[in-house]
């Protein structure tokens, strides 16, 4: 083996072990907050050591916004992807929040949403946390916005739904559905945020029957 073989063998194990790390980051901040998230929490919950840990970030801010880079991969693959896979149009859009119920209700992160306690708990501090906090959201936001218009421009949604204002409400009740399901009825809050969108969706639509009926 080569000195360059053995130098890309360091560098992808070290980038598997940053990987690994920042996806117990990311299901700890859930929990904890990522004002939460310490080198020492995170440590002990992977059962190492704090030095090696501050072999990859230099400090806890640098840590944090890692973590939402992270989070944002694993929102794309888990959430934002699999709607690509229904029919371009109403019927996407709607995938689009049935894949979010589903990574919450499959309990993916033990806390729920990353995202959610991101903001409720950074809204409020200035600084590149907080800045990158609300450009995540600004992403999710346009995306939704993006499908809504692809629905529009294909007749399937009428012409006079705004696509900020929809977006807006579909966000709104995944993240309500969030908090109920931890605090109420977990069963009923996903079903009643799944009916709420499905019946926006099907009274915007010029053809209702390409949404389910339930």
């Amino acid at each position: 083996m080569t000195n360059e073989e053995r130098l890309d063998g360091r560098r992808m194990r070290g980038q598997r072990t940053r990987e690994a790390v920042l996806d117990a980051a990311v299901a700890l901040a859930s929990v904890h907050g990522l004002h939460g998230l310490s080198f020492g929490l995170l440590a002990e919950h992977l059962g190492t050591s704090k030095s090696g840990l501050f072999a990859h970030w230099k400090d806890k801010e640098q840590l944090q916004l890692d973590t939402i880079d992270r989070a944002r991969e694993q929102w794309t693959r888990e959430v934002m992807a699999p709607a690509s896979h229904a029919p371009a149009g109403v019927r996407r859009v709607f995938a689009l929040h049935e894949a979010r119920l589903r990574f919450y209700a499959d309990g993916v992160l033990p806390g729920g949403c990353f995202f959610l306690a991101a903001q409720t708990e950074f809204d409020d501090r200035p600084g590149p946390v907080r800045t990158k906090t609300a450009e995540s959201l600004e992403v999710w936001l346009r995306f939704i916005r993006s499908l809504i218009a692809e629905a529009i421009s294909l007749g399937e949604l009428a012409d006079q739904v705004g696509a900020g204002q929809l977006a807006y409400e579909i966000d709104a009740l995944g993240e309500s559905a969030v908090i109920h399901s931890r605090l109420s009825d977990r069963e009923t809050a996903f079903t009643y945020a799944r009916h709420a969108v499905l019946d926006r969706l099907r009274a915007r639509a010029t053809d209702p029957t390409l949404l389910p009926e339930a």
